[in-house]
């Protein structure tokens, strides 16, 4: 039996490239994480709007 691991928000923020996609992997505030994945496109159209709203 595998050992049971607690799931947990805490890490940094990913982004890999898997295969034709990009997965991006984000720490939620009450545990555990939000898989994302994305087209080169659609990460390329979001690291835009985040630049836009970030500055």
């Amino acid at each position: 039996m595998a050992a049971m691991k607690p799931r947990t928000g805490d890490g940094p923020l990913e982004a890999t490239k898997e295969g034709r996609g990009i997965v991006m992997r984000v720490p939620l505030e009450g545990g555990g994480r939000l898989v994302v994945e994305l087209t080169p496109q659609e990460a390329a159209d979001l690291g835009v709007a985040l630049t836009e709203v970030t500055t």
